[in-house]
């Protein structure tokens, strides 16, 4: 039996407020629907609007390789990403190209299909939390070309 203070890990076990993060921790996880995709956008964000209000979605690339008979065999796969509240006036600025970070929850839902007249399902991320990796762009000072700029800058890459 592990022991944190005035809580003890066990079948009688008194919450306390302060020490909530060690008892997260401690915790067994018993459901957990969490995706972290990192890619790029295949096209500008789209603003939608439904009876609930409007929200973004988002097409997100992901590529995956894999060798196979001494070839390397690339796979794209597409992920609809789903944005909505705050984050979703953020998203609308993203564009075409953009190197993003997306967490969330992987959901599905179901529509009438006006095509085919049968119900369809469809996977998407429901999106919590979004992470731009694209480099800041630098101003050229007017005295130096871009050539000189190139030459001159470091070496070390962060994230944006």
């Amino acid at each position: 039996m592990q022991s944190f203070g005035t809580w003890e890990h066990g079948p009688l076990a008194q919450w306390c407020p302060d020490q909530d993060r060690e008892i997260q921790q401690t915790e067994t996880i018993m459901y957990q629907n969490k995706v972290t995709l990192i890619g790029f956008l295949g096209s500008n964000a789209e603003v939608r609007t439904n009876s609930n209000g409007s929200f973004t979605t988002l097409s997100l690339a992901t590529k995956s390789s894999y060798k196979k008979d001494d070839q390397y065999i690339s796979h794209t796969e597409w992920h609809r990403c789903v944005v909505f509240g705050k984050l979703s006036e953020f998203a609308k600025t993203l564009t075409k190209g953009a190197h993003i970070q997306v967490e969330g929850e992987l959901r599905s839902r179901e529509y009438d299909s006006k095509k085919t007249d049968a119900k369809r399902r469809v996977w998407e991320i429901r999106v919590a939390s979004i992470l731009k990796l694209d480099r800041a762009e630098k101003a050229v000072p007017e005295d130096q070309t871009e050539d000189q700029q190139h030459d001159d800058a470091p070496q070390e890459e962060t994230a944006a």
